[in-house]
């Protein structure tokens, strides 16, 4: 059966898309895909790396074909981001939520928009912000900022107190704080620590939380992980969703919106 069909069926509402500026993972590639997915009545996370490759906490690679001075890429990731949103719509496959670059706790577009480098990292978000906007005007996309270690809550607030600034990125501008939460690159990724920081996050920002990606090893691991209580197994995988989903679910005031598991169709055969 098709794997969308599958997720559908098993009772999952929204796929999240990556998209880079170079490579495999090309818009045409993700229209195709949300196509299948909102056949099925399900919602599209867009995620745009801004880069040729992988961004992550470590990698953040400003394009080969983009500038490289603050300026430049203000204007790049606005019209990127525009011509992004509009695209999807254009498809008659309305983006629903957008990230504002993946895993960006270490800033993005480097080495411009690298941490502690605040003021352009605001700028930046921004910009990619108003550019998803204005790609769809009739019917704008949620914004997302989306950032790794969801459960070091040290982390998490010394990005959002820094990256807030007057005339760029504010708080009120950004719909949903995104978090990924490993339980395998850090023992402290505890379940317990993801409650504090999640919670925290909730009293302090009083934003909607999305977990953008989880996951948990189905066999075997290479890494100790943070529970050891629950199982590397595939009924480990459940346990740990289900675990996932009560803190989510058990935020202040309604707060915690969703989980998305990375990868549920990347099986190794």
């Amino acid at each position: 059966m098709d794997a969308v069909r599958i997720l559908k069926n098993g009772g999952s509402n929204y796929v999240r898309l990556r998209v880079w500026t170079a490579g495999e993972y090309t818009v045409d590639n993700a229209i195709a895909l949300a196509k299948r997915a909102k056949a099925l009545g399900m919602g599209i996370l867009l995620d745009p790396h801004y880069s040729d490759t992988w961004a992550d906490p470590a990698h953040q690679s400003i394009p080969n074909s983009w500038p490289t001075n603050l300026s430049g890429l203000n204007t790049q990731i606005y019209t990127y981001t525009k011509n992004l949103v509009s695209a999807f719509a254009s498809a008659r496959v309305p983006v629903d939520i957008i990230q504002i670059g993946n895993e960006i706790r270490t800033g993005l577009l480097w080495p411009v928009g690298k941490a502690p480098a605040w003021s352009a990292i605001s700028q930046l978000l921004n910009s990619g912000a108003n550019g998803a906007k204005d790609g769809n005007p009739s019917s704008p996309p949620k914004i997302m900022v989306h950032l790794d270690n969801g459960w070091n809550w040290s982390q998490q607030q010394y990005f959002w107190d820094n990256v807030q600034v007057q005339g760029a990125l504010t708080l009120d501008k950004v719909d949903y704080m995104g978090v990924s939460y490993y339980p395998f690159y850090d023992t402290a990724a505890t379940l317990s620590s993801f409650r504090t920081s999640l919670t925290n996050m909730a009293n302090r920002y009083k934003r909607p939380i999305v977990v953008a990606e989880t996951n948990w090893p189905a066999s075997t691991c290479t890494k100790a992980v943070s529970e050891t209580s629950i199982p590397l197994t595939a009924a480990g995988q459940t346990q740990w969703i289900r675990e996932v989903a009560k803190v989510v679910c058990g935020l202040p005031n309604g707060l915690g919106k969703g989980i998305f598991y990375w990868e549920p169709t990347w099986v190794t055969k």
